[in-house]
């Protein structure tokens, strides 16, 4: 943007132009400012405000949520701070800002340097996968507690862990947080609780401190401890800005000893007040099933069947009088149809028995093969016959056969 000097400019156009200036300089888009933090606040947003001062001037900056959530301190009025960022202007109030990035306490730059570094190699073996970490127990009967035994760490986690699950056991294992014996105690320590029988989770942590009270937490001989526990790990270390190593490599990272201690176990009053609303509801349910229950069988009592229980049978043996009637009446016709026909059939069987040629004064001529005569032309003169009459029979002999005779003439 150029500047049209033969003009009056408005107060957004310089304000740009010199932004503009501030982002071409490279040496303003990335310097480190030592000084002194004051009028420092932490907005409910997230970001941070403060002033960098020395005995000679002040410098307004801020620190945004996305870049200050990666602070291992908290930052306070007085604390002496290096400062990385950008220089650029803020344009609704026409007043140039540094735009921090990272924050460091003066003097620990050495200690960063070496958190930055183990970091990005444990990241690198894949020590922080998410993949990895394992769930927590949802009704953990024994805690193991990895912290000092003098600290108000351990009577903020006893304290929760009684108030909120008295069921709970908590077995304390103390070490030292700080110094240099402080990190082979605390990785001995979890060790330790994961050889105890019945141990649910882990607290491992502390209260909140300077990056060089809280080293011992960011040593790997500790992170290699938690990696390898088979026991779910909630690190607990300082205060809810303060982030180590420990954090990063734990299956739960708390804010603080007392949020490690509520995300360890369930609220008893809260477990309470869930099983009387389930109990209320299985009640209610329970007398909704026995309602419609009761209905079904005072519809099944006021059904006919059971109030007049022989209706249906003495329907049904109605059905089956009206059945044989019928059936007697059918019988009768086929035996009366039945009958005509027999008689009928007798009387022809009567016409056709010789028997009743007998009756009528006739005789039947049987040859001696017993076969009936019934032409004369079968005969020869001298053949024998029997005879038969109605009543008796008599041998005969054939003295001639008129038809034979009748033919001779």
């Amino acid at each position: 943007m150029n500047l049209d000097l033969t003009r009056t400019l408005s107060v957004g156009e310089v304000t740009t132009y010199i932004k503009q200036l501030f982002a071409a300089d490279p040496l303003l888009s990335r310097l480190q400012v030592s000084g002194e933090i004051s009028n420092f606040k932490h907005h409910s947003s997230g970001h941070m405000y403060f002033t960098l001062k020395d005995s000679s001037a002040a410098l307004r900056c801020v620190m945004f949520r996305s870049a200050n959530r990666r602070l291992t301190f908290r930052p306070a009025d007085g604390m002496k701070v290096i400062a990385a960022g950008r220089l650029s202007v803020y344009e609704r109030d026409g007043l140039y800002q540094l735009y921090v990035e990272d924050l460091l306490p003066e003097g620990v730059g050495s200690l960063y340097t070496a958190f930055a570094e183990l970091k990005a190699r444990l990241e690198a073996e894949g020590l922080f996968r998410p993949e990895r970490k394992k769930p927590l127990p949802r009704y953990p009967r024994r805690i193991g507690v990895v912290t000092s035994p003098t600290g108000a760490a351990v009577r903020d986690i006893v304290t929760t862990l009684g108030r909120r699950f008295p069921l709970a056991e908590a077995l304390i294992v103390p070490v030292l947080v700080q110094g240099p014996e402080a990190p082979q105690q605390i990785a001995e320590a979890l060790d330790f609780l994961n050889s105890v029988p019945g141990i649910d989770v882990i607290i491992a942590g502390r209260g909140g401190g300077s990056i060089e009270e809280l080293w011992a937490f960011n040593e790997e001989v500790v992170a290699r401890a938690i990696y390898r526990s088979y026991i779910p790990v909630i690190s607990a270390v300082g205060h809810e800005t303060d982030f180590t190593i420990a954090d990063f490599v734990a299956d739960v990272r708390a804010a603080t000893p007392t949020a490690a201690a509520e995300l360890a176990v369930p609220d008893m009053r809260e477990l309470e007040k869930y099983f009387l609303q389930a109990a209320r509801r299985l009640v209610f349910k329970l007398k909704s099933l026995l309602e419609q229950e009761k209905r079904y069988l005072q519809r099944l009592a006021s059904a006919r069947v059971l109030t007049r229980p022989l209706e249906r049978v003495e329907a049904a043996g109605q059905v089956l009088d009206n059945l044989f009637t019928r059936l007697e009446a059918q019988a009768t016709i086929l035996l009366q149809n039945k009958t005509a026909r027999l008689e009928l059939l007798a009387a022809k069987l009567a016409a056709l028995n010789p028997a009743a040629v007998l009756e009528r004064g006739f005789a039947i001529c049987y040859d001696q093969s017993g076969n009936v005569v019934a032409n004369s032309t079968n005969l020869a003169t001298g053949d024998r016959v029997l005879l038969r009459f109605r009543r008796g029979s008599a041998d005969a002999a054939i003295l001639q056969s008129y038809l034979e005779e009748k033919q001779d003439e």
